[in-house]
């Protein structure tokens, strides 16, 4: 076994033992088709008032000018499919909310996993990168051999389906690069883009990000919720999994075992009342470790009084 082959035989062995559920390797590279295809995206105003999209175009596409001297792109998968479902009169919350902030968790990982790599196989610079970064962490997904990018445009993968986190750590070696996903498993199925109540789905695996409900209730800071989205919510508080939990492939889910996702009692468990008459005080202190944090106190209680009042 070659340097190239041992390094590269190291990287996933070590994202395996910090709990990772896939690992894979792509060259770093500009992603061309994937420049034109953001473009085209924001062009057309599909980003809503998410302005922050807009920001660092060349970053996004380039490893480069994110690490120096770059050479791999490593993609993982983080599991977070849950073992608990929510009490039935609770307001729905999105799966990947129901523990601890991801971003925190994974890149805790990313960390370890870097300082591992250059314990093992010698001095590496690199940065790992969580979604709240300028990275298109499903195409380096897809490059690495993870999945692919369904009708819904979430990754997917044909053994263990789409409920993943997905995170990237760009690096300054070179290693042994895993072939790209080629094939797409949705088939003639419309099952997420005929479910989506708010229409946000379109063809060609676009998403309409401005009429996504996770748009509405994390990423619209509006103090109110467009009239005409009335009754189309079907009771979600906080993100959205109705495309995710039609998608056949999802039947292969299993439940995730890091103990920092496991659910916040309240979230499995609190009412519409409970959550309306929640004090700002209690919300900070129940919530200080939740991705629920991020639509703060006065946005959870705007989206409650949405679903309410359908």
């Amino acid at each position: 076994m070659n340097n190239l082959q041992k390094n590269t035989t190291t990287v996933k062995q070590k994202a395996n033992e910090l709990g990772f559920s896939y690992c894979g390797i792509a060259k770093a590279e500009i992603l061309n088709e994937d420049a034109r295809r953001l473009e085209a995206w924001l062009n057309q105003n599909l980003h809503g008032k998410m302005q922050y999209m807009e920001n660092h175009f060349d970053l996004r596409i380039d490893p480069t000018k994110l690490v120096p001297g770059a050479k791999s792109v490593i993609t993982v998968l983080q599991n977070y499919y849950p073992a608990n479902t929510q009490n039935p009169d609770t307001p729905n919350i999105s799966k990947y909310a129901f523990g601890k902030d991801y971003h925190n968790v994974i890149r805790t990982k990313l960390k370890h996993l870097l300082r591992l790599l250059n314990e093992e196989i010698g001095e590496i610079n690199g940065r790992g990168f969580v979604d709240s970064a300028p990275v298109l962490e499903r195409s380096w997904a897809v490059k690495t051999g993870a999945g692919w990018i369904g009708k819904n445009g979430n990754l997917i993968n044909k053994q263990t389906g789409s409920f993943y986190f997905i995170a990237t750590l760009i690096v300054d070696i070179e290693l042994a690069y895993d072939d790209p996903y080629a094939k797409d498993y949705c088939g003639s199925c419309r099952k997420c883009i005929d479910s989506c109540p708010t229409e946000a789905i379109l063809a060609d695996k676009q998403i309409n990000g401005s009429k996504c409900i996770s748009y509405f209730t994390i990423e619209l800071k509006d103090a109110l919720i467009p009239e005409e989205m009335k009754g189309k919510f079907n009771d979600w508080m906080f993100g959205c999994d109705i495309c995710q939990d039609v998608c056949p492939w999802n039947r292969f889910s299993k439940p995730n075992t890091e103990l920092l996702f496991e659910p916040i009692p309240e979230i499995l468990n609190f009412s519409k009342k409970q959550w309306a008459s929640i004090s700002e005080d209690a919300f900070s202190q129940i919530f200080r470790d939740s991705p629920i944090k991020r639509t703060k106190y006065a946005g959870i209680q705007r989206n409650l009084k949405f679903i309410i009042s359908k």
